[in-house]
């Protein structure tokens, strides 16, 4: 599939943004709160780092299933509030993990820098879309 016809299904269904984010912060949830906690030795992102990256994207599957659920008018402003929070989150994981760089190793870097690159994609196609929504 190329980048095109992606941003041209996500321009014809921005409702479905909302339940593909929605699973993705389940499962940075889930790979941040329970698989990184588990294996804290093997990516160096010390415990309680992890628990509150891993409370943020709860927050962010709330949101997207009200806004799934709801947001009928307006779809728009919601898909830019939260590429906007998901941006925040991808500039605030960088930022936990260059504090903490004594710690992280290299398994660390490469699933936080995955994660930021997947995040932010979504991120920039739901404020490109919320663009021709407004």
């Amino acid at each position: 599939m190329t980048v095109k016809k992606i941003i041209d299904w996500a321009n014809e269904n921005p409702k479905k943004l909302f339940k593909i984010d929605g699973f993705g912060a389940i499962l940075s949830a889930v790979l941040l709160g329970v698989v990184l906690v588990k294996l804290e030795h093997l990516f160096g992102i010390p415990k309680p780092t992890l628990y509150f990256l891993a409370s943020l994207p709860c927050l962010f599957a709330i949101y997207d299933v009200c806004c799934y659920y709801k947001a009928d008018k307006n779809i728009g402003v919601f898909l830019k509030g939260i590429g906007i929070t998901n941006l925040g989150y991808c500039c605030l994981s960088i930022g936990l993990a260059i504090y903490h760089r004594e710690k992280v190793t290299d398994w660390g870097w490469i699933y936080i820098l995955i994660e930021v690159l997947v995040v932010c994609t979504l991120a920039l196609i739901q404020l490109g879309v919320a663009k021709r929504q407004i």
